[in-house]
């Protein structure tokens, strides 16, 4: 293997290229959907608290929905 297909840091290519399989076949195997059903709300009550979770998420995030300043050293 060279240099190149060795790149570290967020991972390296043979890596992400397992994970992409990996990915595919998940998706294909119908387990996704399953996956999806099962994460549902049981309840109104449940429904309730799940969007409250995402609210106090969604307050500690950099800004998914909101215009961003540049920051320092980001040339802009």
């Amino acid at each position: 293997m060279s240099k190149k297909d060795q790149v570290q840091g967020e991972g390296d290519y043979e890596s992400a290229r397992k994970f992409n399989q990996a990915e595919r076949e998940f998706v294909k195997s119908g387990a996704a959907e399953k996956a999806a059903h099962r994460a549902e709300p049981k309840s109104d009550a449940e429904a309730l608290e799940m969007l409250r979770a995402e609210k106090i998420g969604r307050s500690h995030s950099k800004g998914e929905g909101k215009a961003r300043k540049p920051g320092p050293g980001s040339g802009k």
